[in-house]
Formats: C-alpha cells, sequence, structure tokens
C-alpha cells in the first residue's frame, strides 16, 4: 500500500472512531464555519445552509450534510465540504471534499496558502430528522 492509501486508511479509521454512523446522529440545515484569511488575519464566523453556496474571500463552500450526535452522546459535529477556490477569468479549483469534524479541526483540514475553513457546530435539525418513525417509514 502506498503513503497516500495508508493515509486514507488512517483517515477513515479516525472517521469511523470519531463519528460513528449511528441511528442517533441528526441532520441539521445549517453548519456553522469559521474562517480565517491569514493574509489580514481576521476570523469570521457564518452559516453554510446544506446544499447552498456560500462565499468566503476566493472560496466556495457548499455543506453537503452536517450531522450531530445528540446532547446524550460524546459531543460531536461534523460537516461534508465541498470548497473550490473561484478567481476570476480563471476555472474553479476544488481545494478541499471531505468530513471536518468539529471537536478535530486538525484531523481533516483544508491546506489552501490565504484561508482556513472549520467546522464549529450544525444547527437547524432539517424537517426530516424531526418527523416521527411512522412517516420517516412511509
Amino acid at each position: 500500500m502506498n503513503r497516500r492509501g495508508s493515509l486514507l486508511l488512517a483517515l477513515g479509521v479516525w472517521t469511523v472512531l470519531l463519528f460513528p454512523a449511528t441511528a442517533g446522529a441528526e441532520k441539521y440545515a445549517q453548519a456553522v464555519l469559521q474562517g480565517l484569511d491569514k493574509v489580514t488575519a481576521q476570523v469570521s464566523t457564518f452559516t453554510a445552509p446544506v446544499g447552498d453556496t456560500v462565499r468566503f474571500g476566493t472560496l466556495e463552500i457548499i455543506a453537503r450534510v452536517c450531522d450531530k450526535r445528540p446532547p446524550e452522546e460524546q459531543p460531536e459535529s461534523a460537516a461534508f465540504l465541498d470548497i473550490w477556490e473561484v478567481r476570476p477569468n480563471e476555472p474553479a479549483v476544488s481545494v478541499y471534499r471531505g468530513w471536518m469534524f468539529a471537536s478535530s479541526p486538525a484531523l481533516s483540514a483544508m491546506e489552501h496558502p490565504v484561508y482556513d475553513v472549520w467546522v464549529i457546530d450544525c444547527k437547524n435539525p432539517s424537517t426530516s430528522s424531526l418527523a416521527s418513525p411512522e412517516e420517516k417509514s412511509e
């Protein structure tokens, strides 16, 4: 197995350990993110509605999923993000795609020379996670 394969395997193991797929995990409609502009040293907190594009500097961010464990379990919020850099008169370049975990931002960090982005929380439970079990099965 090459070095990249080993890294992906290790990341997969950590993903399962930190955020196992449990029936108790709830889907949320918004990811709360923080971004750092390394040039100005300004930190911004912003909300990314799941499925919508938000901008941070030259980055376009789409939160695909935002999950949060129930209060009775160990706290953890995680979001699956797609992040592109979009510059005028240039094609968009994908700079990150994957899960980010609020409790371990360095585990799967986005590498970019100007910006850092990380997950803080998930908020506003989606209506599908609030439905009763009878409504979910129909």
